[in-house]
């Protein structure tokens, strides 16, 4: 078996061709095998398995969701939403256009954080070739060049072992992101606690606010019942935090209440968003006052990105700057210790 999900600029290339496909008049098999002949070995195989159950008189979407998880839950449930309203060609397009706003946002990050992260590795280059002209030069006056680095490394192997560490480092915190986004040890019960730091904390929780929104008006606006979409929609902030206030916000929709006060019986989101939802509640239907809301919460994402990005190159020049000193105090201490050992009595 292979395994793996479908990535988001793969959905997103997926429903945009089946949406073009069925405009066109196309038929869905047709488009099945064109989407079987590239993509990875896991796409492929998954597209050969709705194939076949699609010949067999399956629907797509029940075939898609057999597929071990390799098909969001999202694109699952618009594909059977578009096929019970007959208007799969519209819901995909509206599901194309939902993921092309995420690569959006993801590409609008890469792109603020990816001069720090050129500065990061070219400092340390920087520093690893250091290391390694203290280990290969000498003084004119013999013994070994002053230890620039202040790390107590020279050479090829101080080289080596530094760059080494450095790689065991960021190794480290990939593992603590994967782990976090896994919900390891259930890590997302912390959120709360990381939306108090200041900027930092407000600007990931509108990030995680603008996907919740563009999924629910999505979801709304294509005919599916309110507590599917709000399942789906707490489902897709990836975070176990926010999936927790799916049974108490359906339960309360049973209920009768409002979508406000039904997602403000969750307790995972923030009072003035609630707010927001109610006052757009009131003035118009729920999936028009939710996308005006979504266009919203959009552009304070983009903003909080911004911010995220000027707080991840404040991170990296303070390290450069602390560094820098480190090297100037180490520099000076070893100066400071040849002069009194030069004016010691012999």
């Amino acid at each position: 078996m292979i395994f793996g999900s479908m990535g988001v600029a793969t959905t997103a290339g997926f429903a945009r061709r089946l949406a073009t496909g069925y405009q066109a008049g196309a038929d869905l098999l047709m488009l099945l095998r064109a989407e079987a002949k590239g993509g990875s070995a896991r796409h492929r195989h998954a597209m050969l398995a709705v194939i076949e159950g699609v010949k067999e008189g399956e629907t797509l979407s029940s075939m898609m969701e057999r597929q071990d998880g390799y098909f969001p839950k999202l694109l699952v449930s618009m594909v059977r939403v578009g096929e019970l309203t007959g208007r799969l060609e519209r819901t995909m397009q509206m599901v194309a256009d939902h993921y092309d706003h995420r690569l959006s946002i993801r590409r609008t990050f890469l792109i603020g954080i990816a001069w720090p992260m050129i500065q990061m590795v070219a400092g340390i280059f920087v520093i690893a070739l250091l290391i390694w002209i203290q280990g290969v030069l000498t003084p004119a006056g013999g013994g070994q060049m002053l230890d620039v680095a202040g790390l107590g490394l020279r050479g090829t192997s101080g080289a080596i072992i530094f760059l080494a560490s450095a790689a065991v480092f960021f190794a480290l915190i990939a593992a603590g992101i994967f782990a976090a986004r896994r919900n390891f040890l259930g890590v997302h019960n912390l959120i709360p606690l990381l939306y108090l730091i200041p900027v930092f904390g407000p600007s990931l929780q509108t990030i995680t606010l603008s996907r919740f929104c563009w999924v629910l008006s999505l979801t709304l606006d294509t005919g599916l019942d309110a507590i599917r979409s709000v399942a789906l929609a707490l489902d897709s902030t990836d975070s176990e935090y926010y999936c927790g206030g799916i049974k108490p916000t359906t339960n309360a929709i049973r209920r009768g209440e409002s979508l406000a006060d039904s997602l403000r019986a969750a307790e995972v989101l923030p009072e003035d968003f609630l707010v927001q939802l109610e006052v757009a509640e009131i003035s118009g239907t729920d999936a028009e006052s939710l996308q005006a809301l979504a266009v919203q919460y959009d552009e304070r994402a983009k903003l909080a990105i911004r911010t995220l990005c000027g707080i991840f190159t404040a991170v990296v020049w303070i390290a450069v700057v602390l560094l820098m000193l480190a090297m100037m105090f180490s520099m000076l201490m070893q100066i400071n210790e040849a002069r009194s050992d030069a004016l010691s009595p012999i």
